[in-house]
C-alpha cells in the first residue's frame, strides 16, 4: 500500500497535478506601478516628502503599498541590502573594538574592576576614536598573531 501511494504521489507530480510555484519577487509590483503607492506619493505636500516617494517609485512595493527589501541574491536587488548590511557590520564591529580597547586599556591597572562599573571617559573616548580603522587593526593583530588565543590557554568544560 506504501508502494502505491508513493507511486500515485510520484505520478501526480511528474504530471503536473501541483501548483505551479510562482517564483518571482513574492507577488510585489514596481511602485510606480502599484496603486496604493500612488495614492499615497500624490497625498505627500513637503518637497522631502516628494522626492522620498519618488526615489521609492523605483522599488517594488506590496499590497499595502509600501517599499520592501529584497534580499534574494539577484544582483539588481544587491543595493537594497548590501551596503546597509555592510555598514551595520563596520558599525558593531567598532562598538566591540572600542569596548575590547577600553578592557584592554583597564587591564593590570589597581583600579581594573572600578573602571568596568564607573567609565573612565578619557579612556572611553580615547578607545572609541581608535576603533573608527578596526577593519585595519583587525587584519594587523590577525598577521601578527596577537588577535587569537592558543588551544593550550583556552579552558574547555570536562564534559
Amino acid at each position: 500500500m506504501r508502494r502505491l501511494f508513493a507511486f500515485a504521489l510520484s505520478a501526480l507530480l511528474v504530471f503536473g497535478f501541483a501548483p505551479v510555484a510562482n517564483a518571482d519577487v513574492a507577488g510585489l509590483t514596481p511602485c510606480a506601478e502599484s496603486p496604493r503607492f500612488q495614492q499615497r506619493a500624490s497625498a505627500a505636500s513637503t518637497p522631502q516628502a516628494k522626492a522620498r516617494f519618488e526615489m521609492y517609485s523605483e522599488a517594488v512595493c506590496g499590497e499595502d503599498g509600501l517599499p520592501h527589501l529584497i534580499v534574494d541574491g539577484r544582483w539588481d536587488h544587491a543595493g537594497d541590502f548590501v551596503f546597509p548590511g555592510l555598514m551595520f557590520l563596520y558599525v558593531a564591529g567598532c562598538i566591540g573594538w572600542a569596548g575590547r580597547e577600553y578592557l584592554k586599556g583597564t587591564r593590570g591597572t589597581k583600579e581594573q574592576y572600578t573602571k568596568e562599573i564607573q567609565i573612565d571617559v578619557s579612556l572611553a573616548l580615547k578607545s572609541l576614536m581608535a576603533s573608527a580603522t578596526w577593519p585595519v587593526a583587525a587584519i594587523g593583530e590577525l598577521t601578527s598573531g596577537k588577535l587569537l588565543e592558543s588551544d593550550e590557554n583556552v579552558t574547555v568544560s570536562p564534559r
